[in-house]
């Protein structure tokens, strides 16, 4: 299934959804269109229980240049409500996510990336925060979350700086899973997706809610939430098949129950 082609594209790939930013003539930058297409686009790809996970990617060689300048000085809000910016940087949605880097991720859409679960790039993507030279800061999760996925020293240097790392130096810093050829970042995704999709739907779920638990609340409330998850993977039908499949020596079916 495809949707029509405006500014946010869907495409299911069998139980992956390809998320596409699909403004090329501006570099894919976030203006209200955009983030109010890939909120509705991650909401999808939570309520089809037919999909298992999501990759993210912009149109022609880009991934994003941020947000729309010209949009915002006209009074567009590139936000969703509670949601945050592009409709997703202060979203919980339920499934992972995987960013497929190619170009530039700048600003925003370096954003974007942080606030997906697995991060590919083509060797030829470079990732910023410049916007400190606008008279900004990187204020939909850049100075909250790069803090936390690099040594603080560093992702206080780029902060401030504005400055520019290639995929490379995103690798070597942790920033990036995986980089691949220059116009393959997609199809590197995809595979890392179907790995994914290989695995129980709730225990990715339950995964993502653990992480996020160890990231927001003190030690003893994470290991107390992380019980309350494996108690609800223990009851479900799916941890029966796990064993049951392991048991059998064969894969698992899972229904995500």
């Amino acid at each position: 299934m495809t949707t029509p082609n405006t500014t946010v594209r869907t495409e299911t790939r069998g139980s992956v959804l390809v998320i596409t930013l699909n403004r090329p003539e501006a570099r894919n930058a976030i203006n209200a269109d955009v983030a109010h297409g890939i909120a509705a686009a991650v909401d999808e790809l939570d309520a089809n229980p037919q999909l298992r996970v999501g990759v993210l990617t912009g149109e022609a060689g880009t991934f994003s240049a941020g947000m729309d300048l010209k949009a915002a000085a006209r009074g567009e809000s590139p936000g969703v409500g509670d949601r945050g910016f592009a409709g997703l940087t202060e979203f919980d949605n339920v499934k992972p996510l995987i960013a497929a880097v190619e170009g530039f991720a700048m600003g925003g859409g370096f954003e974007l990336a942080l606030a997906c679960d697995l991060v590919v790039a083509s060797s030829g993507a470079t990732f910023a925060l410049p916007e400190v030279k606008r008279g900004l800061i990187a204020g939909g999760g850049g100075a909250i979350r790069l803090p936390k996925r690099i040594p603080h020293h560093l992702a206080v240097e780029l902060l401030l700086t504005g400055r520019s790392i290639d995929a490379g130096r995103a690798a070597e810093l942790g920033l990036v899973n995986r980089v691949a050829d220059d116009g393959a970042a997609l199809e590197a995704a995809l595979e890392l997706a179907e790995e994914l999709t290989a695995n129980a739907p709730l225990a990715l779920a339950a995964v993502k809610q653990v992480v996020r638990h160890a990231d927001r609340l003190p030690e003893p409330e994470a290991f107390a939430a992380q019980r309350r998850e494996i108690r609800g993977l223990q009851e479900s039908a799916d941890f029966a098949e796990g064993v049951r499949a392991f048991t059998e020596k064969r894969a698992p079916k899972w229904t995500g129950r």
